[in-house]
């Protein structure tokens, strides 16, 4: 039987999931430090992400960019130094939009069978793959030299006398010399650029400085920035067939789903052009954006065709202000429903390689802390939830790596290993026995929530109703400290609340008559089992009476209320 699927992404850096490194050196080199392989994602090691609960896993970081490790001998051009951020070099800086991270592979020679291959694998365990597309900025020396026969590289055609053309590839500042603000070497070692490109952040002059992201040089998708933002979409612009060839290969490869990297900073015209073209040969293939501007989310939903947006400057702010006391829980009505009918498409998640880890004391300092809102990421309706690899066993990001300092994040400049994952990995047998009881029972959290989110159909596919709006001057019921909604599919209904408080607490919450109008539910004592626990218990679920339970602290109760005098009949 067909059914609908959350989608439950599992973020991972290959570059430092697999490395079992435990004396690591800031700044260290790939040999002193050592690198994840993606051989580590065993067949083992991917059931095991898959049995979190997982429906998809996002390699971060598999095409080739910029770094400070030569691979010359491998006929890889080398990289400056000066040029490059970190030892490893971001997985944001392409080198070449055609092939595999050279870091990444047994053999070298052959990245791309072990890439292919590892897509097999992932999928063998019932994972959908996810990559980065990076469509806004290249590494300064971007040059492809595993591309198709045929394919033109970047730049190769551009005028660079003229600042901006439509058919170029890259933005020039023509005559002058790049000189950034920073030292970029001397004599042999001297990173040039002449004439200078401009730098990814849109920093359209020769002189970026250690702020701006200054490895990296921006593509041109046809808009003129120096002119008023002047679109010349037609003819179309070379970069968009480029970019359309370059997301058609990786499709071929067998991937299931890109994340744009910066979405927001290429014209939205181009995305609405070239993912239906996408997927008129690859019907099933996702398209996740990371964008930051609310004001844009339906431009890159409706004209864009964007399957899925980052919810950072929304949910995952507000959570993280609730978290830290700095916020009322009661404001997550006000989030979801400033989405307006487009919440369905909204990425959810607690952490990313942008932010920093719920463990660190720049965020939460403990990760129970945050249990509260991960219930109401992952479950406060159907879309996407994501997760970071170590979130699970809350990694507190506690080194610091080189390139990347003490900042709260796990770094992805540097060679590194990250110590929770590392004893977890256990050497590729996934065991709990190296964990602290904290770190297991974390996990264990995880895992029945994220199980949950795709076990339960009300939560799947279910219907949602928010209860605060009759419970803000309710006397037992805090909702500066408490969230508390419905969740609804047939004759089942979840009766969800979360506790964001420091104590244990026993609520009652009001069940609005609307919900049962809406829901056609009768008023009546239903058998209810607590999902998180497993406790048993008659429960009234009445617009007459409260609806009560106790909530530990920093903690949640997910009351499964069905019908068993006629399980077929809608309650």
């Amino acid at each position: 039987m067909n059914r609908r699927q959350k989608m439950i992404i599992y973020q991972v850096l290959p570059r430092l999931f697999g490395n079992q490194n435990d004396a690591c050196k800031c700044n260290g080199t790939i040999e002193e430090n050592g690198v994840g392989k993606l051989a580590d994602f065993t067949p083992k090691v991917l059931r095991e992400i898959k049995m979190l609960g997982c429906t998809h896993i996002w390699y971060t970081g598999i095409i080739e960019h910029a770094t400070q490790t030569d691979y010359t001998q491998y006929g890889i051009e080398r990289d400056n130094m000066f040029v490059v951020k970190g030892k490893a070099g971001s997985p944001y800086a392409i080198k070449d939009y055609y092939d595999v991270d050279p870091d990444l592979a047994v053999n070298i020679s052959e990245r791309m069978q072990e890439f292919e291959s590892l897509v097999g694998r992932s999928h063998a365990a019932g994972l959908k793959v996810i990559i980065d597309f990076v469509p806004n900025h290249v590494a300064r020396r971007y040059h492809s030299d595993a591309k198709p026969d045929g394919v033109i590289d970047l730049g190769q055609n551009d005028n660079s006398e003229v600042h901006f053309d439509p058919q170029n590839n890259f933005y020039y500042i023509p005559r002058q010399e790049f000189q950034p603000q920073f030292y970029i070497g001397e004599g042999d070692q001297k990173y040039r650029e002449y004439p200078a490109k401009a730098t990814g952040n849109d920093c359209f002059g020769a002189y970026p400085n250690r702020n701006d992201w200054y490895e990296t040089v921006k593509l041109n998708y046809g808009v003129d920035y120096l002119h008023g933002r002047r679109k010349c979409f037609d003819p179309i612009p070379d970069t968009w067939f480029k970019m359309r060839d370059i997301l058609l290969f990786w499709c071929s490869k067998g991937i299931d789903g890109f994340r744009c990297d910066m979405a927001e900073m290429v014209p939205v015209e181009f995305w609405g052009w070239v993912i239906p073209r996408i997927k008129e040969l690859y019907s099933g293939v996702d398209f996740i954006a990371e964008v930051y501007n609310p004001h844009e989310y339906r431009y890159y939903i409706e004209g864009g065709k964007f399957d899925y947006l980052y919810d950072k400057v929304g949910l995952y702010d507000l959570l993280r202000s609730i978290v830290n006391g700095h916020a009322a829980a009661s404001q997550i009505t006000r989030c979801w429903q400033s989405l307006d009918g487009i919440t369905t498409h909204m990425l959810n998640f607690l952490e990313n390689h942008d932010e920093q880890r719920i463990a660190s004391p720049n965020f939460a300092g403990d990760p129970f802390r945050a249990y509260p809102a991960l219930i109401v990421s992952a479950m406060m309706n159907v879309n996407p939830m994501m997760i970071y690899f170590g979130q699970e066993l809350g990694e507190p990001a506690a080194d610091a790596e080189g390139f990347s300092g003490l900042d709260g994040r796990t770094t992805i400049f540097d060679y590194w290993s990250v110590p929770s994952v590392r004893a977890w990995y256990a050497g590729g047998t996934c065991s709990v026995v190296g964990l602290t009881p904290e770190q297991k029972e974390l996990r264990r959290r995880y895992k029945q929530v994220l199980t949950l989110c795709n076990k339960e159909a009300a939560i799947r596919e279910g219907a949602f109703f928010d209860l605060m709006y009759v419970n803000g001057d309710n006397p037992n019921f805090d909702a500066r400290k408490q969230y508390a909604f419905l969740r609804k599919k047939d004759n089942e209904l979840l009766v969800i609340i979360v506790n964001f408080c420091d104590r244990a607490v026993d609520v009652g919450v009001k069940l609005p008559q609307h919900a049962f109008d809406l829901w056609n539910m009768a008023a009546r004592e239903y058998s209810a089992k607590e999902l998180l626990t497993g406790d048993v218990d008659q429960k009234v679920v009445s617009p007459e009476i409260l609806f009560r339970s106790s909530v530990k602290a920093y903690g949640a109760v997910i009351w499964k209320c069905t019908d068993t005098n006629n399980r077929k009949k809608k309650i």
